[in-house]
C-alpha cells in the first residue's frame, strides 16, 4: 500500500480536530475537545520520568533515533492493555524499521514499576505525572466530576492538578523523526477506539521507506 493510501485511510478514523492553538495549550475540557499537535509541528521541550523515577527530556529521548510516542490513559485501563499487547506482537518489526517505542501516561513512576513487570517489552514507559507532555502535545483533558468519581470508585488512581480535577489523555500516538517533528499522528477522544497494530507497522514502514 501506497503512503498517499496509508495517509488517506488514518485520515478516515482522525477526529476533527478545530481551533489548534499555537501559543501555549491548556488542557481541555472534555476529550472530544482537545486539539492535539499536527503534521510537521515540532514536539515540546518537556520532563518525563521513567519507572525508576530518573527524569528525562523527552526532546533528549527522539533524538536517538526515530519515535513512535503512544498515549495510553494507564495499566489499569483494558483498551490500554489491549494495545501495548498489539505493539508487542509487531515491536520486532518497528525496531527493525528503526523505530523505538515511548509508552507516555499520566500514572506515577511506582506505578509504572508494577506495569513495567507485567508487559515485558522493548517499549518504554514514561511517567508524565506532571501533565507537562499530555498539555503540550494537546490530547490531555479534564474528566468530568461523575466520571471521576466512578473511577476513584473503582479503584482507579487518577492523576489530578492542582485543582483537584482529574486528567487523562485521549488515547493517542505520533510518528515523530529525531528531529522532533509530527510525520504522522492518531488521535480519537473514544478511548475504545484504537488503531490496528497491522496500520501502525503498514504506516512506519512506509513513513520509514521516506528518510
Amino acid at each position: 500500500m501506497r503512503l498517499d493510501q496509508l495517509v488517506t485511510a488514518v485520515t478516515l478514523l482522525f477526529v476533527s480536530l478545530s481551533a489548534f492553538a499555537e501559543s501555549s495549550k491548556a488542557l481541555a475540557t472534555a476529550p472530544e475537545k482537545v486539539s492535539s499537535l499536527l503534521n510537521g509541528m515540532e514536539i515540546p521541550n518537556v520532563i518525563v520520568k521513567d519507572a525508576e523515577g530518573a527524569p528525562f527530556s523527552l526532546q533528549a529521548l527522539i533524538m536517538q533515533k526515530p519515535s513512535i510516542v503512544l498515549f495510553y490513559r494507564g495499566g489499569w485501563c483494558p483498551y490500554c492493555s489491549r494495545q501495548l499487547a498489539g505493539l508487542k506482537d509487531i515491536e520486532q518489526d518497528l525496531v527493525n524499521a528503526g523505530y523505538q517505542i515511548l509508552a507516555i501516561s499520566p500514572q506515577s513512576p511506582a506505578q509504572l514499576q508494577e506495569q513495567k513487570l507485567e508487559i515485558k517489552m522493548a517499549v518504554k514507559l514514561l511517567s508524565d505525572e506532571s501533565l507537562a507532555a499530555v498539555t503540550g502535545f494537546g490530547v490531555g483533558y479534564y474528566l468530568d466530576s461523575a466520571t471521576q468519581a466512578r473511577y476513584q470508585g473503582h479503584g482507579v488512581s487518577l492523576t489530578t492538578d492542582s485543582t483537584g480535577k482529574g486528567v487523562l489523555p485521549a488515547p493517542s500516538l505520533f510518528f515523530l523523526d529525531t528531529a522532533g517533528v509530527v510525520q504522522m499522528s492518531y488521535v480519537n477522544p473514544d478511548f475504545k477506539v484504537r488503531p490496528s497494530s497491522e496500520l501502525v507497522l503498514a504506516i512506519a514502514q512506509a513513513l520509514a521507506k521516506q528518510r
